[in-house]
C-alpha cells in the first residue's frame, strides 16, 4: 500500500478511536449518575474477567472455569436490568469498539482489518480527487459524442470508433487491474480525453484497493531534482514523495513533455520507467507528443522502453475544451 496514504488513515482511524472513547465515557458516566450500582457490577465484570484469564493457565481449571463464566453471564444479564431500570436501552453501553472485529485497532493478527482498509480508500480518493481538474471523472460521464464519426482518411476508421475502442480498453484496464496489466502510452492532441480517461483508470484502481500515484510529470520531476540537489526544507517528505512514484501498483504520469527537459529530467523519468519494469509496477504515461517527437527529446534507452513495453493509445478528434465553447 501507499505509506503516505496508510498513515493518513491509521491517523484518521486514531481520530475516529479517540471521538468514540470520549463518547463512550461520557455514556458510561451518565450510566453511573442514573444507576449508580452499575458501576459496582462492572468492577464485578472485570474481576470475573481477570479470573478468567489466571485460572485458564491451569489446565485443571475445567469446572472452575465455566463456574466464573456462568458468574460473568448473571453479572452481565444484572447489568442490562438495571440500565433498563434507569430509563436506558439494555444496549446503551455495548459499543466500547467502533469495530468489533479487530477491536479499533485496524488489525486482526497480522491481516489489515476492514475498517482501516475503508479509510485507505477513502483517504487514497481524497488524494487522488486533490489532483483530478473537474473532480467528475468517471467513465460514466464520459461522452463519445464529441468525437467525430466520419471515417478518417489515414485509418479508414472515424475517431468515434477509435475512441469507443480506447475507452473500452481503459474500462476493461481498470476493473481488472492486476500484476498482469498492461503498461499503457497515451498520446494525441490536447483536449482529446488522454488527462479524463487516465483520471477515470485511476478512481476505478484505488476503488479495488490498489495503491495509485496521479500526478504531472512537471511535479514527479520536481520531486526527483528536490531530493538530488536537497532543496527543500522537507527532504525525508521528498523521499518519501519519490519513493511513492517508484513503489505504487499504479503510477500515472500525466502530461509527459511539458516539462523542461534537462539530462537530470531524463535521467529521473528512465529511472522510473526502468525501476517500475523491473520490479513489475505498471505506470500509464500520457503525452501530447507522437513517439517521434519524444524521440527526439528522449533517450534511446528511455524509448526502447516505452515501445517495447507499453500499449500504444492514439486518441484522435478534434479538441474537445473548443467544442464546448462552441455550443
Amino acid at each position: 500500500m501507499d505509506g503516505r496514504v496508510l498513515a493518513q488513515a491509521r491517523a484518521a482511524l486514531e481520530s475516529k478511536r479517540k471521538q468514540h472513547e470520549e463518547l463512550y465515557s461520557r455514556r458510561l458516566e451518565n450510566a453511573y449518575a442514573k444507576a449508580p450500582s452499575i458501576r459496582n457490577l462492572d468492577a464485578q465484570i472485570r474481576a470475573t474477567m481477570l479470573q478468567l484469564l489466571s485460572v485458564a493457565m491451569n489446565a485443571e481449571g475445567g469446572e472452575r472455569i465455566e463456574e466464573i463464566r456462568l458468574r460473568n453471564t448473571q453479572l452481565q444479564q444484572q447489568r442490562r436490568k438495571e440500565l433498563q431500570l434507569a430509563g436506558l436501552s439494555e444496549n446503551y453501553l455495548d459499543d466500547d469498539y467502533m469495530c468489533q472485529d479487530c477491536r479499533d485497532t485496524g488489525y486482526r493478527s497480522a491481516e489489515m482489518c476492514s475498517c482501516l482498509a475503508d479509510l485507505y480508500k477513502e483517504e487514497q480518493r481524497k488524494v487522488l480527487s486533490s489532483l483530478f481538474i473537474l473532480g467528475d471523472e468517471s467513465f460514466e460521464a464520459f461522452d463519445l459524442s464529441y468525437y467525430d464519426d466520419t471515417l478518417a482518411a489515414d485509418t479508414s476508421i472515424s475517431p468515434r470508433r477509435s475512441m469507443e475502442i480506447i475507452y473500452e480498453t481503459c474500462v476493461e484496464y481498470a476493473r481488472k487491474f492486476g500484476k498482469n496489466s498492461m503498461n499503457l502510452f497515451f498520446n494525441g492532441a490536447p483536449g482529446l480525453g488522454k488527462t479524463f480517461l487516465s483520471a477515470c483508470i485511476a478512481r476505478v484502481v484505488a476503488e479495488n484497493s490498489h495503491s495509485v500515484v496521479y500526478d504531472m510529470a512537471t511535479s514527479v520531476f520536481a520531486k526527483f531534482e528536490d531530493v538530488k540537489f536537497s532543496r527543500t526544507d522537507d527532504l525525508e517528505e521528498a523521499r518519501g514523495e519519490v519513493q511513492r512514484y517508484l513503489e505504487c501498483d499504479l503510477l500515472i504520469l500525466d502530461d509527459l513533455g511539458t516539462e523542461m527537459t534537462t539530462k537530470y529530467t531524463i535521467s529521473a523519468l528512465y529511472e522510473i520507467i526502468n525501476t517500475r519494469l523491473v520490479t513489475g509496477k505498471k505506470t500509464i504515461v500520457s503525452s501530447n507528443l507522437t513517439i517521434d517527437e519524444l524521440r527526439r527529446i528522449y533517450s534511446e534507452q528511455i524509448m526502447s522502453r516505452i515501445e517495447g513495453e507499453y500499449h500504444t493509445l492514439t486518441f484522435r478528434g478534434d479538441d474537445i475544451r473548443r467544442i464546448k465553447n462552441r455550443l
